[in-house]
């Protein structure tokens, strides 16, 4: 089957690089120029473990390609996927749709035979109603049908989430659709991922309601580490206690500094604003956005309190070294980093912070301006004050406590992940300080 999938970010390539590798013919299209060339030869525009290799891959066999030409891509497509931007606009948090209606414009004026359009992109209720009714206008005598197809791709996990999926939602009017749709993800049907056929609107809300959950277990599970904090308790085993029931599970029940990325910050909001736009509030999804949002620069003062509970200092004039920027692991991704609050934090309270990352500080250096980028994990803590572990990067699990407490002017260590054993670290002669144990 050949596919066309309009937009070459993360949703779009690493989408395209798995249907080509099911054995689908895929064009991957963009109309950002230096994007598709640096694609050509072997360069990819984001991070994630696997994909480039993946890539290359079915570049070589011929199932895999790149352009900037739509018009040309789509010719003879039986399935057009779009899968470009809905960043949250500004002023009143309602996704951005109007990269989506642009495709949706030029797939109409260039839709020459039969094809299902899908929405990959995470789009607010109704909105496939719109692209339907663009492309019925313009291309009135060309058989199509809209269908949504909301993604559930990990950053750091998105090639094994996709080959490997809990479930495959589409969001489908017609058989013919559907057809059409089980005919894209047989490959994954015979492995025995399920197809959730709903209907469009169901599918589009769906993407919504499953991130809004995630991001409500996350914060509270923050909000038990700060009254465990209080009592005296360990979250962790809050978290392991209550996440053996197997109606809570113990997924996304780990206690840290607060979600960011590109999914749940915009998507809570985007849905905050559609609740609003159809008078049915969630309040819920409404607290959690307010919680989390304080939470991430209230861990810039947690740190302040430990330096000064280690009685070095108050942060001011202090070097704090940074492990950690991206918002997770295994990604280069930047967007709403936990990092981004608590670096102003800090800065706010008169601290010189130097930070390391295996992988974003070139997405980091222009949001953090007054953040000195070190080399590796070990000059970066090189004369600091006070070590934070943010992002919980595998080379930071093993590293080495004693050498980096000959590196530090003082041994404060603010474990804002969980990473390391309270006992150990203390044992090494560091003043420690983690989330939700005492």
């Amino acid at each position: 089957m050949k596919i066309a999938m309009v937009g070459s970010g993360y949703v779009g390539l690493v989408s395209g690089a798995c249907f080509a590798d099911f054995g689908h013919d895929v064009v991957c299209i963009d109309k950002d120029a230096s994007k598709i060339e640096r694609l050509q030869v072997g360069i990819m525009p984001i991070y994630e473990p696997g994909l480039a290799e993946l890539v290359a891959t079915n570049v070589r066999s011929g199932r895999m390609s790149f352009s900037t030409d739509l018009a040309a891509s789509i010719a003879g497509a039986q399935a057009i996927f779009i899968a470009v931007g809905t960043p949250s606009r500004r002023g009143d948090g309602h996704a951005d749709l109007s990269y989506v209606y642009a495709v949706a414009h030029e797939i109409a004026d260039n839709l020459t035979s039969p094809a299902v359009i899908v929405t990959k992109s995470t789009v607010p209720v109704g909105t496939g109603d719109e692209v339907e009714r663009i492309i019925r206008e313009r291309a009135p005598n060309v058989q199509f049908a809209v269908v949504s197809n909301p993604e559930f791709l990990r950053e750091g996990a998105a090639i094994g989430d996709f080959k490997r999926p809990d479930r495959i939602v589409l969001g489908a009017e017609g058989e013919w659709e559907r057809g059409v749709m089980s005919e894209v993800y047989r490959p994954l049907f015979l492995n025995k991922a399920p197809l959730l056929f709903t209907g469009r609107r169901s599918s589009e809300l769906i993407k919504y309601a499953a991130n809004a959950f995630l991001a409500t277990k996350i914060t509270f599970i923050n909000e038990m580490a700060d009254l465990c904090e209080k009592v005296g308790a360990n979250v962790q085993d809050v978290a392991r206690g209550i996440g053996l029931d197997n109606r809570i599970g113990s997924k996304f029940l780990h206690a840290g500094p607060g979600y960011g990325g590109s999914c749940f910050p915009k998507d809570t909001l985007a849905l905050l604003k559609t609740a609003e736009d159809y008078a049915s509030p969630v309040r819920i999804v409404e607290a959690v956005v307010r919680v989390n949002d304080s939470r991430k620069r209230a861990m810039g003062r947690k740190v302040i309190d430990a330096i000064a509970e280690a009685g070095v200092g108050d942060g001011r004039g202090q070097r704090i070294a940074l492990l950690g920027l991206t918002f997770k692991p295994n990604t280069d991704d930047m967007r709403d980093a936990p990092s981004i609050a608590i670096v102003q934090a800090l800065l706010d309270s008169g601290a010189q912070i130097v930070a390391y990352d295996p992988e974003g500080m070139e997405a980091a250096a222009p949001l953090m301006p007054e953040v000195t980028m070190a080399k590796n994990a070990y000059e970066a803590v090189t004369g600091a004050d006070a070590v934070v572990l943010v992002t919980e990067w595998d080379a930071f699990r093993g590293i080495d406590l004693e050498r980096v407490g000959r590196l530090v002017n003082n041994r404060v260590l603010v474990d804002l992940r969980n990473v390391y054993n309270p006992d150990e670290v203390r044992a090494a002669g560091w003043h420690y300080s983690s989330v939700g144990r005492k």
